[in-house]
């Protein structure tokens, strides 16, 4: 048996959901979907696992890549883009907020 003991389930919740935080604060709408996607399909796996060795490895697989999706947030919120076309609410949409060019 490990020295290490097996991560309570409240550990593991909120792990998942930090890391659910953290990606849904990236700007770009790519990197943010995408790593919303990559967390749900992490925690899938370790709640699918029933080997509590193989638990105690994914979870600390997961916090490890939880600080460097922290960093990447930081990094993408500093130099975020325009938005995409799917990313435009209804709000942006009306015709009154449509700003005209100054030329024409």
């Amino acid at each position: 048996m490990s020295a290490v003991a097996t991560p309570s389930r409240r550990a593991i919740l909120n792990l998942y959901h930090n890391m659910l935080r953290t990606s849904q604060s990236f700007s770009s709408y790519n990197f943010r979907e995408y790593f919303v996607r990559r967390t749900k399909d992490t925690f899938r796996t370790i709640q699918n696992e029933s080997d509590a060795e193989k638990v105690r490895s994914l979870y600390a697989e997961a916090v490890k890549e939880s600080t460097v999706l922290r960093r990447s947030a930081v990094v993408n919120q500093l130099y975020g883009g325009w938005k995409l076309a799917v990313e435009v609410t209804d709000v942006e949409k009306r015709p009154e907020s449509i700003l005209e060019r100054s030329d024409s």
